[in-house]
């Protein structure tokens, strides 16, 4: 086992320690990638060498530093490979590594009895596919003749879908920063069901990274939203922007529209949290002319409402719905 996928248990209001967390890692392998709110892989496959020590055995000591230095539990999944790992992560509990074996009879294994909907990349309508099928185990998609499964999903799907049933990782850690984003988090003092109060606090969470990033002269590329609810577990979703932005009502429509997709039912959400992702200059980034009026006078009303509240404070300029 060479790469660790780590979740940190980190209090919703606490999403600021990960960067200090992520330099835990760091002090055992440079190839470090942020998997925000909370999580990271690490290859370790240096480090092993450098400590004489296995994969699962410095996971161990990474759980001992998290806690001991920043009071933070976590879970740690070990694989020889970031898929295997992030699957292995699933499996695991506080205090204990879930690891994949190395080897191809203890990957096959481990892969045989696990749903298909499990595989990262499968989503409920590929599962719901298969299933129909009766292909609802990865063992059973990796017996499966090839032929078979490019028919039900497509020749390239079903081409990559057997390769991952089969353990065929081709996943890498790509080196990022945490800093190459901003995340602003809106926790209910209670367990909210009321859908207005979610849009609303959306909302203010989009204002707020509008208002940094342009501050910073930024832009950014992907707006990622996690809602948290009652039972811990989470959802994550991502959007990609039509291009690299710091407006704030292209950020609140992108927030609104991910929120909505997520269909939820009288869901008791206890925290949403927003983060701009993949952030460049403003100066380097390109933007589509409009000759829509009302386009440009939001902008420059932006502009205004941004040096009032640097004179005045954050409060001074608020959407009217915030005010209330």
């Amino acid at each position: 086992m060479t790469i660790l996928c780590v979740r940190f248990q980190l209090p919703s209001e606490h999403e600021a320690a990960l960067p200090g967390l992520l330099g835990l890692l760091e002090e055992f392998t440079p190839v470090v990638e942020a998997l925000p709110p909370d999580g990271a892989l690490a290859d370790l496959r240096g480090a092993e060498r450098f400590f004489g020590r296995d994969a699962v055995e410095l996971a161990s000591v990474i759980r001992v530093r998290s806690i001991a230095l920043y009071g933070v539990d976590c879970v740690i999944g070990a694989g020889p490979g970031p898929m295997l790992a992030r699957m292995a992560l699933r499996a695991a509990r506080p205090g204990v590594t879930c690891a994949v074996p190395g080897d191809p009879d203890g990957v096959a294994e481990f892969l045989a009895g696990r749903p298909v909907a499990a595989l990262p990349g499968v989503g409920p309508a590929t599962a719901r596919t298969l299933c129909e099928y009766g292909l609802d185990t990865l063992g059973l998609v990796a017996a499966a003749p090839l032929s078979t499964l490019q028919r039900l999903i497509g020749a390239k799907a079903g081409r990559e879908l057997r390769e991952k049933a089969t353990g065929v990782d081709r996943g890498r850690v790509v080196p990022n920063a945490v800093s190459r984003s901003l995340a602003t988090e809106r926790a209910f003092d209670i367990d909210e069901l009321n859908p207005d109060r979610h849009r609303r606090e959306l909302l203010s969470a989009a204002e707020e990274i509008g208002a940094r990033l342009r501050a910073v002269e930024k832009v950014c590329r992907t707006l990622t939203l996690t809602v948290r609810y009652a039972d811990r577990s989470s959802t994550t979703r991502s959007r990609t922007l039509a291009e690299p932005t710091a407006h704030s009502a292209a950020l609140t429509k992108a927030a609104y529209g991910m929120y909505e997709a997520l269909g939820l039912q009288r869901a008791r959400v206890r925290a949403l949290t927003l983060r701009a992702e993949g952030l460049t200059p403003a100066d380097q980034a390109s933007h589509q002319l409009t000759f829509d009026p009302v386009d440009e006078k939001a902008r420059r009303i932006e502009e205004v409402a941004d040096r009032a509240r640097a004179k005045f404070g954050p409060r001074a300029v608020m959407p009217g719905s915030l005010a209330a």
